[in-house]
């Protein structure tokens, strides 16, 4: 029995594969096994696993159903106590799975254990850019309002959590993880690891880019949170719509969809009006506001209000 079974979806990865196992097999702690799941693809990713002559590893063959279901099917053919995900453009740092390990032998409470990130750039060279999150113990009402999982490549979770709450919806397009890592918080607590121990790759392919896609399954995830959510917890629906809408906004504008991130920015204001003491919508009404875009439609009193918050709380008159 393996303590850790790695599983790595991967279609048409060989841009980036070799260096996701590379880094596995650079890693400290190395009683684990490595499932990677071809997900139909058209390059050569089944051939290259194939020869891989580290019996550790193993190539499990499919045709195209999404990174979800790739998942799906290795989790279901793990042998390992632990499941740790491996995206087939990110890597590892060394000690990655060793110090997961230890946190969860020592916490048999967590559920999932996760690290920090730094943002590795397309060419696989580090950027000094480091995604420090904070989501440890019981915290459903963290991660159902933000995700703290920055990266699908940072958690190692139980093999039990699955039998406790089921597998990646395949459902939805997007944003499958999150809707998981919600399920798991509400029936364990998460650990994180300090240290920048997992290297996301930025680059033009990235599938979070579609901003659409994505609210349309943040919607999903939330409608699926909230039909039962934990004890004194439904008074957060309207935040987590709200910064769901938000996020998209952002999305918009950074591809240079001014209208649509405005209408967005709007909606979620109007999920909550709280969102305005939030220098993240501050900022996006700063910018929308240069272009010219519509802040009239906000009410007299709102519009003073964030003339005083944009002057940094000076005196208005």
């Amino acid at each position: 029995m393996m303590k850790v079974s790695v599983v790595i979806p991967a279609y048409n990865a060989m841009s980036y594969l070799p260096q996701a196992v590379n880094s596995l097999l650079q890693q400290t702690f190395t009683d684990f096994e490595v499932l990677i799941v071809d997900d139909g693809s058209s390059d050569n990713t089944a051939v290259w696993a194939s020869r891989l002559h580290d019996p550790r590893f193993k190539l499990i063959s499919q045709p195209n159903q999404g990174a979800g279901a790739a998942r799906n099917t290795g989790v279901k053919n793990a042998q390992g106590d632990y499941v740790a995900f491996l995206d087939a453009d990110d890597f590892w740092a060394p000690t990655k799975l060793a110090k997961q390990v230890q946190r969860l032998d020592h916490q048999p409470e967590v559920g999932l254990v996760h690290t920090w990130i730094t943002y590795a750039n397309p060419d696989g060279s580090l950027s000094d850019r480091v995604m420090k999150t904070a989501g440890e113990g019981h915290i459903w009402t963290q991660v159902v309002v933000y995700n703290p999982l920055r990266c699908g490549s940072t958690p190692m979770v139980r093999r039990e959590c699955f039998k406790e709450v089921g597998y990646f919806d395949l459902s939805l397009k997007y944003a499958e993880d999150w809707d998981m890592w919600i399920r798991i918080a509400r029936k364990y607590a998460f650990a994180v690891i300090h240290e920048p121990l997992t290297y996301y790759r930025l680059h033009p392919f990235n599938k979070s880019k579609n901003y659409e896609g994505q609210l349309k399954s943040f919607c999903q995830i939330l409608d699926k949170a909230f039909k039962s959510p934990p004890p004194q917890s439904s008074h957060l629906k309207s935040r987590c719509y709200a910064r769901a809408h938000l996020h998209a906004a952002w999305r918009a504008y950074s591809s240079n969809a001014y209208e649509r991130a405005n209408t967005l920015m709007f909606q979620a204001i109007g999920y909550d009006k709280h969102l305005l003491l939030h220098g993240n919508c501050l900022h996006l009404l700063l910018k929308l506001s240069a272009i010219h875009l519509p802040l009239l439609k906000l009410p007299i009193e709102v519009l003073i209000f964030l003339r005083y918050r944009l002057l940094g709380g000076k005196t208005l008159y």
